[in-house]
């Protein structure tokens, strides 16, 4: 018998790894492009799920930005029931806020959390991969937003409804999954979009990564997603830190939340400015920059009976021993 593709090996590998995680008779929904690393994952998916007893659908979202993409999305779904997988095509509506990639993004996701709920799905597959996941560690660090940003993508994440966010090939580079379709005879569509410079990615993933391997070495890819990995594994401490300190310093107030002066000031800038920004994001449903989460901290440390600091959502004020977050 002639010997399987290193390649395919490799993507089914990687995708038993990620079911083993899943109940068994569980139904989980992949997200398929018809582009490689999706049907890929799709076709690695067909092939492991009935192992353990996991029903697989498949859900292409047409977003309508380019000429021809309802051809694009009837081709994916064709060899999506090629490979035996149920198939679904769902057409949305993009809009424009926060720029096309990011409202395309927002709808997609929104669209499959829809169908994973219509199907009583336990997870979402997405065909992530270690390639993404580089440039994602690189555009975090170009937008100097902290540790939060280089992380990366989380290989599993659970959201507030239960549904797990998993990318089984995190670990796999871009190159394999051209590998897999080739040798599956699997035809692949190229979105245009993945080579158009406009996108800030597509800068990184062709000037900025080939000009670091050819500067710095090869292997700078997986050398951004160890770092991803290991700052994952730090903020996971650090959150776990933090939730045990909260319950003891922070109160309700009227119209917003207080926390503890003494107590912030007893804990490191690090573990203090989170308590600061995981405060806000919780109460009130904002981000804050790394300045403002400064200039509230500064409430604490360098106290000289300055005023309310408006911020995004809410102000913050010193009150007593105690900094009040307010609605505005």
């Amino acid at each position: 018998m002639p010997s399987l593709s290193p390649a395919i090996a490799e993507i089914r590998l990687a995708v038993r790894t990620a079911l083993a995680d899943l109940p068994e008779g569980s139904t989980v929904v992949v997200a398929l492009s018809g582009g490689a690393d999706s049907l890929a994952l799709a076709a690695a998916t067909a092939f492991e799920a009935p192992k353990r007893g996991i029903r697989v659908g498949t859900l292409t979202v047409d977003h309508g930005l380019q000429d021809g993409s309802d051809e694009v999305a009837s081709r994916a779904t064709q060899t999506a029931t090629a490979l035996g997988l149920g198939a679904l095509i769902v057409r949305v509506d993009v809009g424009g806020e926060g720029g096309p990639e990011a409202a395309a993004r927002e709808a997609r996701y929104g669209v499959l959390a829809d169908a994973a709920a219509d199907v009583k799905a336990s997870a979402v597959l997405l065909g992530h991969t270690l390639d993404d996941q580089a440039e994602t560690v690189l555009l975090g660090l170009a937008r100097g937003s902290g540790a939060a940003s280089l992380q990366g993508m989380a290989a599993t994440r659970t959201d507030d409804d239960g549904l797990r966010w998993v990318r089984p090939l995190l670990g796999v580079r871009r190159a394999t999954t051209r590998a897999f379709c080739a040798a599956s005879g699997i035809e692949v569509w190229d979105d245009p979009h993945n080579t158009d410079d406009r996108f800030a990615r597509v800068r990184v993933r062709e000037r900025v990564l080939p000009v670091l391997e050819s500067e710095l070495g090869p292997g700078i890819a997986e050398a951004l997603v160890r770092t991803a990995e290991q700052l994952r594994e730090d903020a996971e401490a650090f959150d776990e830190m933090i939730h045990e300190t909260i319950e003891d310093i922070v109160e309700h107030a009227e119209a917003g939340i207080s926390v503890s002066v003494a107590a912030l000031a007893a804990n490191p800038a690090a573990l203090r400015n989170r308590i600061i920004r995981l405060v806000v994001d919780s109460e009130f449903g904002v981000s804050l920059t790394r300045l403002q989460t400064l200039e509230v901290a500064r409430l604490v440390t360098d106290w000289s009976g300055q005023g309310p600091i408006d911020l995004p959502g809410c102000s913050a004020a010193r009150a007593g021993g105690r900094i009040v977050f307010t609605a505005r």
